[in-house]
């Protein structure tokens, strides 16, 4: 069956390897929740999907559970209910040896049998999206038509995208080969090679892009031949709950373990993460989230190769541009985009203390705030729209950062609270915008996770690109993006942002946002600064999950 399962979707595979090549537009799976590309009846039946999952057990079975654990309470204001199989402790051994059980039978599959079943499970997923949608948005507090994108369609996308890249990787080697040596006594040899995974794999979930940061690395690994340990963030399980629950149904019906694939839901204090990372059965490790952790994964689980994705000081050097407002309608767009809580979203903005060259004429770093402050006003002044946009905020610890944020320096555009009016105990914060200068180093080389960003102005452009270049190289980014009519300043920091291992957008004025990234074209992560090890998605991130064994004989 997983061998049909591949011819099933072998054009979408090959479509996106084409893509993962060529770098070109490419999507496997629609963005858009409109009815006319999914029906009209099928938001209301994801809706209903997800609130019959809603303040009940949830229909999972975890090898080594002990009881039931609840923890989700959804920005919006809303306690889930969702209970889920709790896994202790002392319940790691048991649920190693499950996931172990049926490595052989999913190694002996081969990379065609493998990667048919991770397709029909992609597939098998995007026939839930509007249900994972509900529980993306109500778990991370992410906006309806954001969550059915970067939970649904977008992570798909980038899932997909990993599963190219690992059946490029996997295949490159041929299956069997006849090897020949001339001479007077030729030589000949039959040869066979076999990708063998790794052992157990290890996902630890983040809360706020629960699928988006997850699949990629689950599914790696899976069609790798690696069995996958799902640990969700306490506040984001029930996406990662769905999620297993697919695999589990596709690998069943596929004749394989279902356990292959498990969920692994904790009580916070028992620090699941940290035991299930330092075990010798675990060999590979996917890690979405703060430094503190990300360092001591890196530290500690040595026997495991460390996928990380920490924090970072995103960048922006504003040095001149021919169009003012498109530039500030751009960035106030980005700071705002589901309240600043994305490892990408911009924070430090450098400019000249003496102004910026404009269309019409030079504007002070004051005017500039304004200008800012203004286009945020044309975004977020209506609540009922802002909402659509700024989502929910998504725990305490970005509530406290953002209230901290005006003793740090001067208050330049200040934050607000919103009311939802569909949610009226959510909670819902503006963007607030704060003046430093380049002598603040001990407030914007921290990442500041949030609705805040730093106006820092400089001597000039020339510092400002020194210290976007030294800020990354010791601290990190995801993102950069300059704005200049200078050929000469972009030259500049197009090397800076080679030095420093960053990805660099250039004079986004349009549709495009420094914060957002294509599937097949983009590289989220460079793997070369502080902020990740590795990239979503290339070949080093797919081809430590397995290793090619060969035996061979004369023929």
């Amino acid at each position: 069956m997983s061998t049909d399962l591949l011819s099933r979707h072998r054009d979408r595979l090959d479509a996106a390897v084409a893509a993962c090549a060529s770098r070109e537009f490419f999507s496997a799976f629609d963005e858009s929740p409109s009815p006319r590309v999914y029906g009209e009846q099928a938001a209301a039946e994801g809706k209903a999907a997800y609130e019959a999952l809603l303040d009940r057990s949830f229909p999972l079975e975890t090898p080594g559970s002990d009881g039931t654990v609840a923890t989700e309470r959804s920005p919006f204001g809303i306690d889930l209910g969702v209970r889920y199989p709790q896994v202790r402790p002392d319940g790691v051994d048991a649920l190693m040896s499950a996931a172990r059980a049926g490595m052989k039978a999913w190694r002996d599959a081969g990379p065609e049998g493998r990667t048919g079943v991770c397709l029909e499970i992609l597939d098998r997923l995007h026939g839930r999206v509007f249900e994972l949608a509900n529980a993306v948005q109500h778990t991370s507090g992410q906006a309806f038509v954001m969550a059915f994108q970067a939970g649904g369609a977008h992570a798909l996308d980038r899932a997909l995208e990993a599963i190219a890249y690992a059946w490029t990787e996997m295949t490159r080697t041929p299956r069997t080969a006849r090897w020949e040596k001339p001479g007077k006594v030729p030589l000949t040899m039959e040869k066979t090679f076999t990708v063998v995974p790794r052992g157990v794999a290890l996902v630890i979930g983040c809360n706020t892009f629960p699928t988006w940061n997850s699949w990629p690395g689950l599914f790696a690994s899976l069609v790798t031949g690696n069995p996958v340990v799902v640990k969700p963030h306490p506040a984001a399980v029930l996406p990662l709950a769905i999620t297993v629950q697919a695999c589990q149904e596709v690998l069943a019906e596929a004749g394989f373990d279902p356990n292959l694939v498990t969920l692994a839901a904790e009580d916070p204090a028992d620090r699941l993460a940290a035991v299930l990372a330092v075990r010798p059965e675990v060999r590979l490790i996917d890690f979405t989230g703060g430094n503190a952790f990300g360092d001591w994964l890196e530290e500690n689980a040595r026997q495991a190769v460390v996928f990380a994705e920490k924090a970072g000081v995103n960048t922006v050097v504003i040095d001149s541009t021919d169009d003012f407002k498109a530039m500030c309608q751009n960035l106030a767009f980005s700071f705002a985009l589901y309240t600043g809580q994305m490892c990408t979203a911009p924070q430090n903005v450098y400019l000249p203390g003496a102004g910026v060259p404009t269309e019409g004429g030079v504007k002070s770093p004051a005017e500039v705030a304004e200008g800012i402050g203004a286009s945020l006003e044309r975004l977020l002044g209506d609540d009922a729209r802002a909402v659509e946009l700024l989502g929910g905020v998504v725990n305490q610890g970005v509530l406290e950062r953002l209230d901290a944020a005006g003793s740090h320096g001067d208050v330049l555009v200040a934050s607000r609270p919103v009311a939802h009016p569909a949610y009226p105990d959510a909670t819902v914060r503006t963007p607030t915008l704060i003046g430093l200068t380049a002598a603040d180093r001990d407030v914007y080389e921290a990442e500041c996770f949030g609705p805040v960003a730093y106006l820092i102005q400089t001597s000039g452009s020339e510092e400002s690109i020194d210290l976007f270049r030294d800020t990354v190289q010791r601290h990190g980014a995801m993102t950069a993006s300059v704005y200049s009519t200078s050929t000469d300043v972009v030259a500049a920091m197009r090397e800076a942002a080679l030095d420093a291992g960053v990805a660099l957008s250039e004079n986004l004025l349009g549709g495009v946002f420094v914060n957002q990234s294509a599937a097949y074209s983009d590289f989220h992560g460079t793997g070369a600064n502080p902020a990740a090890n590795a990239s979503f998605t290339d070949g080093a991130y797919v081809s430590p999950r397995f290793r090619v064994v060969q035996s061979r004989r004369h023929v």
